[in-house]
């Protein structure tokens, strides 16, 4: 069974998750967010992942955010599992291959765990009061 590749649409950071403390994550999206959340726990992808958003041009070459201290082969391994993951796009130009920040999946992370900051923020609130 092949496992579908999560997507976020191109529509405001809403369109995939709610902030998790506004509403609860139906079954889809919480598969959407696991898988999301799966593949930048491991501080390689996560370090690629922000190569590419943080590039100048808004799009990455694999030659120019290659040097994270892997090799070629296990630099393509995490950046095809960012991709299954629905956090990159990705675009083959002759030998090269580019690299993108999946459409609003930057935007709807940052909704979707500013929320909740936002709630830890009340809960303290809420605790300081009561004593």
């Amino acid at each position: 069974m092949t496992k579908s590749t999560p997507h976020i649409s191109d529509a405001p950071a809403t369109a995939c998750c709610p902030p998790i403390v506004t509403a609860a994550l139906s079954e889809g999206d919480a598969e959407i967010m696991a898988a999301m959340f799966k593949a930048l726990a491991d501080p390689v992808r996560l370090r690629l992942l922000s190569r590419v958003a943080s590039h100048p041009s808004g799009e990455a070459c694999v030659c120019d955010i290659a040097d994270v201290g892997v090799s070629q082969p296990t630099v393509s391994h995490h950046l095809k599992k960012l991709r299954e993951a629905g956090l990159l796009t990705s675009e083959r130009r002759g030998t090269w291959v580019y690299y993108r920040p999946a459409p609003g999946v930057l935007a709807s992370l940052g909704a979707f765990l500013a929320g909740t900051e936002k709630a830890d923020k009340g809960e303290a609130s809420m605790a300081a009061q009561v004593s």
